[in-house]
């Protein structure tokens, strides 16, 4: 069975892990006939948001923790992800990928991204092994896949911009597909860039992790 290895920012779509995409991925890449193997970085989030008021919340809380909700507590710290152990790679989004894995959200094409992250993103790319992006998620490609990496965040003009703007050639894409950049085995879809139901971002990522698996 092959593995896909499953990398979750934190839990809840303002500050973590985008709780729909990431329980939809897991679900999808058990469809495809792979088993998934979720890792979060093991620090403390950015900032806590209360998802009901939209308002910050003086808690603390840990990414690795709070991401170990959507994983049921099948989760490993990302320092223990070895891609050697796996055919592919995913990343839902969330804002936790702007502000947990990036400061993208503080620093936009200035961004840096979480040291752990990066090396184990370009560990699968170096192994030419296929790797998934959804939603925000994607803003990572040109840090890791360098010049010239194809990928969509939909058709925000803003978010694209600094996609280009940090190298990467950013291609329009509608809720319903992906853009597959052929040389590098890299996949991407906007999911809830564009959804606006749980079922528009589930027919975007039904076909990139359907691709992503057959890759694998």
């Amino acid at each position: 069975m092959k593995k896909v290895a499953v990398i979750l920012s934190g839990c809840g779509v303002y500050d973590g892990a985008e709780i729909h995409e990431s329980v939809l991925s897991l679900l999808a890449i058990e469809q495809a006939g792979a088993s998934w193997h979720c890792f979060a970085p093991d620090v403390t989030q950015h900032h806590v948001i209360n998802h009901r008021a939209g308002e910050a919340s003086d808690e603390t809380r840990n990414v690795l923790d709070e991401a170990a909700r959507i994983a049921r507590g099948n989760i490993q710290p990302l320092a223990n992800l070895n891609p050697d152990d796996f055919d592919a790679l995913l990343l839902p989004g969330g804002f936790g990928v702007a502000k947990n894995l990036s400061d993208y959200a503080l620093n936009g094409s200035d961004m840096a991204v979480h040291e752990q992250l990066l090396e184990a993103c370009k560990a699968f790319a170096r192994a030419d092994k296929p790797a998934g992006y959804i939603c925000i998620s994607p803003i990572l490609i040109p840090a890791v896949y360098g010049p010239g990496a194809k990928g969509t965040i939909g058709n925000d003009p803003d978010t694209a911009a600094a996609f280009n703007a940090m190298g990467g050639e950013h291609i329009e894409c509608p809720v319903d597909d992906f853009v597959f950049d052929q040389s590098r085995r890299l996949l991407s879809t906007p999911a809830y860039m564009l959804a606006t139901t749980v079922s528009e971002a589930a027919s975007g990522i039904n076909k990139l992790v359907t691709k992503l698996v057959e890759l694998a």
